[in-house]
């Protein structure tokens, strides 16, 4: 007999409570733990925690543990039904695996694992965040289900089981030499991932790119602006579309790179809402005309993933919007003679339009100068802030504010081509009409929010929009008076009569 404090004794129960094979034990229930006599309380937990073990468990004559611990199996024995059925029942899923890996290791720690990578996941239907998926044993007797602290969390849709023996069963948070088992099990498992999905990416790439990426790729992403420590592994696993690539073709960064010339020691890319918008872009103008490669990101969490890694193979990765770029001269001879050919305004001329235009639009710049970057755009901004980034965190701040004007666009710093005909022509007018002038500098500096996704609210321009098309409409009036008073004065019948009078 016991109280549960750490002694017992043993003696001989009735005849009528024994069995003929075997150790009897009769447990007397206090009154708040009466639901533990029920069979179906009993037989929950047995199934829960016991459901594996290697003996038969029975309950009233009816043997509970049925399920094989498949992971516990040499891999080479196990049928892909065997593993389909497994993955079903401990996934609680209707659907067949996308990808399995069986893992035995015996250093660091002596480990039996199976993963299960699903079909698909749910958080992208809306049903919020995903549990983490994979249960820890010890000698086949469950530690904790669905336990957080074995793989990262971005490896939440993994599915499947850990079984280490090297695990006490008695497994505690609080004491340290068990924290450091469960790190050392956390960084073999993860390593282990992260091998095999690059084995797929290299071996079968179309599967890779085309099932697995398709659906996962957000959880990769998540990996690198998290996971630190697998940070280089992971970015080798990312793809994307890019200004030389076809409409939806991706490609790995190390394919990029790749296709780099020599000199180029960067990794550019762009984000923009599409693709369309993207090779519309300005800020791709100077790349497209020295050949450069630029990598295109359509979404916040690709901006902050290329913002954390700073780095790819000792390659800056540098946003195209950045100020003060250095492509080289990678001009033709005959494009040289036709910007030499070309109209613009020459130094002094620049730099006093420069100097009016943030004059005049000194509350929304803060510098303004030439640039040989653009060709068929008037002027962009530079070194700002991401407007994907800004979106996001604009959304999330409206959340409790419910106002833009809780996050004011900072100053931009503003690059013109003064080659560009805009440029010149306001050049032309700013003196003989500075209201028109001013309107037009402010529809330019709009154009440039808008090119880099810093607009917060387009209707901002209608006002504006409507008086310029006003002049136009009465400028081609005018035009048209002009030349019709032009054409009666040239008639030849009229200027007889005239004569003849």
């Amino acid at each position: 007999s016991s109280e549960g404090i750490g002694s017992y004794d043993i003696y001989d129960l009735a005849d009528d409570l024994k069995q003929n094979r075997g150790a009897s034990i009769v447990i007397h229930l206090k009154d708040d733990d009466i639901q533990y006599s029920d069979e179906k309380t009993i037989e929950k937990v047995l199934k829960k925690y016991s459901n594996f073990v290697n003996f038969p468990i029975y309950l009233n004559g009816n043997r509970l543990n049925t399920i094989k611990a498949v992971w516990a199996e040499e891999p080479s024995t196990v049928s892909d039904e065997t593993y389909t059925d497994f993955y079903k029942f401990i996934a609680n899923a209707y659907d067949d695996p996308l990808d399995k890996i069986h893992y035995r290791a015996d250093a660091p720690l002596e480990i039996k694992a199976l993963f299960f990578i699903p079909s698909f996941h749910s958080e992208k239907y809306g049903m919020g965040r995903m549990e983490p998926g994979v249960s820890l044993f010890s000698r086949k007797v469950l530690i904790e289900a669905k336990s957080a602290d074995i793989l990262p969390e971005w490896l939440r849709f993994v599915k499947g089981v850990v079984d280490s023996e090297d695990l006490p069963l008695a497994i505690s948070r609080e004491k340290p030499q068990d924290t450091a088992l469960i790190k050392k099990l956390r960084k073999a498992l993860t390593r282990k991932i992260i091998n095999h999905l690059t084995k797929m990416a290299s071996k079968d790439t179309e599967k890779y790119k085309d099932e697995f990426y398709k659906e996962y790729a957000f959880f990769l992403k998540e990996g690198v602006c998290q996971d630190y420590e697998f940070q280089d592994q992971l970015s080798k696993l990312l793809y994307f579309e890019s200004s030389k690539t076809m409409n939806g073709e991706i490609s790995s960064l190390d394919e990029y790179v790749s296709r780099c010339t020599p000199e180029q020691k960067e990794v550019y890319y762009l984000c923009a809402p599409s693709r369309e918008l993207a090779l519309q872009s300005p800020y791709l103008e100077a790349f497209e005309k020295s050949g450069r490669e630029v990598i295109f990101v359509y979404t916040a969490i690709d901006d902050f993933v290329m913002a954390n890694l700073q780095k790819y193979q000792d390659r800056a990765i540098v946003n195209v919007e950045k100020g003060d770029i250095d492509l080289g001269d990678s001009s033709s001879e005959d494009d040289k003679k036709e910007d030499s050919k070309s109209a613009g305004l020459n130094d002094k001329d620049a730099t006093d339009f420069c100097a009016w235009y943030q004059m005049t639009l000194n509350d929304k710049i803060s510098s303004c100068k030439t640039t040989n970057r653009l060709s068929s755009s008037p002027a962009v901004v530079t070194n700002n802030e991401s407007g994907a980034m800004r979106r996001m965190m604009r959304m999330v701040d409206n959340q409790d504010s419910g106002a833009i004007e809780s996050m004011p666009l900072p100053k931009q710093q503003v690059e013109i081509n003064a080659k560009h005909p805009i440029i010149t022509g306001l050049n032309t007018i700013r003196k003989k009409e500075p209201t028109l002038a001013k309107v037009c500098a402010e529809q330019i500096f709009d154009n440039c929010l808008v090119a880099a996704g810093l607009l917060d609210d387009g209707r901002s321009m209608l006002g504006r929009l409507n008086d310029l098309l006003l002049c136009v409409v009465k400028g081609a009036d005018q035009s048209n008076d002009d030349l019709s008073k032009e054409e009666k004065g040239s008639d030849p019948v009229i200027e007889e009569k005239e004569s003849g009078s």
